[in-house]
């Protein structure tokens, strides 16, 4: 049983913050501001691709009702949303999550760095991503 499924069967102390029949929140033990909640489905699921889309639908709502509390609560203004998926992203626990960092100026939180396309690079990368899009059904055509 992962780390997060413990916290979930309240076999591992956490501080919850929010609790419904599909989606457990609790903050993070390292935060990288106070109030850095973690938001993670009641069912272990591995990761987003895993995820069903009523998993998804449920974690996203509890997601916006945790982080407008947050918001409020702690007095912050904004936020960032993130999601590690697979180790190499970054991902610590293999169990859905995403994670809520309230954010004020200067706080020391940077950004990633952008890179720059080659030339063509872009349009043949986007034409590879809607071509797989197309033959899975998720789309009929981008503009």
């Amino acid at each position: 049983m992962c780390v997060f499924c413990k916290i979930i069967n309240n076999e591992i102390p956490s501080q919850k913050i929010y609790e419904d029949g599909f989606v457990v929140a609790f903050l993070d033990i390292n935060p990288v501001n106070p109030g850095h909640t973690l938001i993670v489905p009641k069912k272990h699921v591995e990761d987003l691709l895993k995820a069903s889309n009523e998993e998804l639908s449920h974690l996203i709502i509890a997601t916006k009702k945790v982080a407008k509390a947050i918001l409020k609560a702690l007095d912050y203004k904004a936020f960032n949303l993130e999601l590690n998926n697979g180790a190499i992203a970054g991902q610590v626990v293999n169990h859905l999550h995403l994670h809520i960092i309230p954010r004020k100026e200067d706080d020391g939180l940077t950004h990633w760095p952008g890179k720059q396309y080659e030339e063509g690079q872009m349009a043949n990368i986007a034409k590879q991503i809607k071509d797989v899009l197309k033959t899975e059904g998720a789309i009929n055509d981008v503009k």
